[in-house]
């Protein structure tokens, strides 16, 4: 082994409890995080903005994971390909949210449920939350 490589690996050694991962996303606390209701409330009326079209998909890309951010933008388009299709206006659609039901299953992670009203439909949104880097992140995403 090269004598540089023996440094590094004692310095290494010297810093307990340090490791390369520390840099990446850390995990938090619930109880170092924001309300949930409200998070759920406001990302429910962002998602349900983006698929009617009148919102763009990447104001709410900070708040959801990459996998979530990129099936939205999927569902949008084929949102709005059906609209154009129909030769349907978009307008400002106005979201009556009912319900919100939190589980917390383990520590950081929420579980949420809530039903949103319209003018001529009623939906079901589920959505995982999990406490990354101090904020809540979506991770999980279902409209019905």
């Amino acid at each position: 082994m090269p004598e540089s490589a023996k440094r590094f690996e004692l310095s290494r050694q010297s810093r307990p409890g340090r490791d390369i991962d520390d840099f990446g996303p850390q995990r938090t606390s619930t109880a170092c995080l924001p309300s949930p209701e409200v998070f759920v409330r406001n990302m429910v009326r962002g998602v349900l903005e983006v698929v009617a079209g009148v919102r763009d998909a990447e104001q709410l890309a900070r708040w959801m994971s990459e996998d979530v951010f990129r099936r939205l933008v999927a569902r949008t388009s084929i949102a709005a390909r059906a609209r154009s299709a129909r030769r349907v206006q978009v307008y400002r659609v106005v979201h009556e949210i009912g319900s919100i039901r939190l589980s917390s299953p383990t520590d950081g992670v929420i579980e949420a449920t809530v039903t949103a009203s319209g003018r001529t439909r009623t939906r079901a949104i589920a959505m995982r939350l999990e406490g990354i880097d101090g904020r809540w992140r979506v991770t999980a995403l279902c409209l019905l």
